[in-house]
């Protein structure tokens, strides 16, 4: 190993060789844990950043929030089997997300009128309660509110594609 490393440097030291690296390797090292730690908010000047200007995430994207929600459409319970508590708390969460990324459209609330109604008519009557007893006795609602933005988003393609 020595002789083909020697003969590889033309001459070189391999030590030399070697040095150099190793304190390349230390040197992308050090790039990699600064760039880490910028993009996470870690570092010496995270807490002076977040002071000065903290951007929140905001909502997601309609068409995202969609996605999701069209996510849970195969998908169902029977009221009072006792699987209902992921299925509609999922599907209220889903509902409750599309509801905040429609009002923050740059193409604004009106032109989400009729989901932002409907949505607003389910939360309603849901109020705070989001247990399994509660959301059950709700879930004719909770169903066909999502299934009605369904279809509504599909009569709207160019708000999810």
């Amino acid at each position: 190993m020595l002789f083909r490393n020697a003969a590889r440097t033309h001459g070189r030291h391999p030590a030399r060789t070697g040095l150099r690296a190793g304190v390349l390797a230390v040197v992308v090292a050090a790039a990699l844990v600064s760039c880490t730690q910028a993009s996470s908010g870690g570092g010496p000047d995270a807490d002076a950043a977040r002071t000065v200007a903290a951007p929140s995430p905001g909502p997601a994207l309609v068409r995202d929030a969609f996605a999701t929600l069209q996510a849970t459409l195969n998908e169902t319970c029977t009221p009072g089997a006792g699987d209902c508590a992921y299925f509609l708390g999922r599907v209220t969460r889903e509902l409750t997300e599309l509801d905040e990324s429609m009002r923050a459209d740059t193409k604004g609330p009106g032109h989400f009128k009729k989901p932002l109604a409907d949505m607003k008519a389910l939360f309603d009557k849901l109020g705070d309660d989001r247990s399994e007893p509660h959301l059950e006795k709700h879930f004719s609602e909770i169903v066909g509110t999502r299934d009605g933005i369904n279809a509504w988003m599909q009569d709207h393609p160019d708000d999810y594609r």
